[in-house]
């Protein structure tokens, strides 16, 4: 029998699944996922805001808890796997990239725009400085062709970064895309590419395929799909597919499905599904994380919240543009008062 091929799986419950808890991760949520997931045999687990460090602001939502208590937690209780954590230059500090490190994080995962690489140098220099294992993050990936994604990617390379990631925050894209944008970045680069999926169109898994078929070695899984939007590809899911597909991720399936259902479930506050507004940010292209957002606007000026996203995607508004949200939503309402006066 031939050798499996290795998957990287680096689950980030802990991280993206924080936009879908409106980032009230208890301490005591924290440990049994930590504690769930290593015992699974997950390698590497992401924690940190929704939006990375440095996340809690009036802009993004303020955690329960500080995710400097997040990393302290996991990192008392995993024995095996690395801990990672995200950041967005403009969002997370150095200051803050140090810090992590200091409390136990051995991979960083710097976040840019698609567009906005550039930004990107000197904290992934910092990461590798600081001896961590630096990944960059291509946010909203739909959104440029894969020829200037590629650019982008290999400003990333150049900085240091050594793995390179297509990220479908907005969960809009097909598998033809992943194929297009991880085939071009794998025949562009000469580091690895990896893959971050959202499932708004329902493609989660499938794209994550399409991805590895093409060469990915990297590629994201929260537990039963927990994370901003519709949510993302299901670690355990995906750990059942690449098994039957003949890949290797070193999880074990029976214990990552407990850390699923026993762990995990019990703790959300609604089910992972494609509801309307979810379809609706996968179809206009729209951040996953803009949901929560969109749904407190709609309730506060009595709108559709799928009415909302069509217009931000028409807009092409983008993260970090979350507080656009509530100033479209009086706009709407303005103008549909104005014509019903009318």
């Amino acid at each position: 029998m031939a050798e499996k091929r290795p998957i990287r799986v680096i689950d980030s419950t802990m991280r993206d699944g924080s936009h879908a808890m409106a980032h009230q991760f208890t301490l005591d949520q924290i440990e049994n996922i930590a504690r769930a997931l290593d015992e699974s045999g997950v390698t590497t687990m992401e924690i940190s805001h929704g939006d990375g460090m440095g996340g809690a602001s009036y802009n993004y939502g303020f955690p329960r808890e500080p995710e400097t208590g997040w990393l302290r937690t996991a990192a008392g209780v995993v024995k095996n796997a690395e801990l990672a954590i995200l950041l967005i230059p403009g969002i997370g500090t150095q200051e803050q990239l140090e810090e992590a490190y200091q409390l136990g994080a051995r991979m960083a995962r710097i976040a840019t725009h698609c567009t906005e690489a550039d930004i990107s140098q000197q904290h992934i220099g910092l990461a590798r400085d600081l001896g961590m294992e630096t990944i960059g993050f291509l946010m909203l990936s739909h959104m440029i062709p894969a020829e200037q994604l590629l650019e982008q990617a290999k400003l990333m390379e150049s900085y240091g970064a050594q793995c390179i990631y297509v990220v479908d925050s907005a969960g809009a894209m097909l598998p033809d895309d992943f194929r297009s944008k991880v085939s071009t970045l794998r025949n562009g680069l000469g580091i690895p590419v990896g893959a971050h999926c959202h499932n708004n169109l329902g493609l989660s898994i499938g794209n994550s395929l399409a991805a590895i078929e093409e060469g990915a070695d990297f590629i994201d899984g929260c537990t039963v799909g927990l994370g901003a939007g519709a949510g993302n590809t299901p670690t355990e899911v995906l750990t059942a597919v690449l098994d039957l597909q003949g890949y290797d991720t070193g999880i074990d399936l029976l214990k990552i499905q407990d850390a699923a259902e026993d762990v995990v479930t019990p703790i959300m506050p609604r089910p992972q599904v494609i509801d309307r507004a979810g379809l609706t940010l996968g179809y206009a292209g729209v951040y996953s994380s803009f949901l929560l957002h969109t749904y407190r606007a709609a309730a506060k000026f009595e709108l559709d919240p799928r009415d909302i996203l069509i217009e931000l995607g028409a807009r092409k508004v983008v993260g970090g543009q979350e507080d656009t949200i509530i100033d479209l939503a009086a706009e709407m309402a303005r103008a549909r008062d104005q014509q019903a006066r009318n």
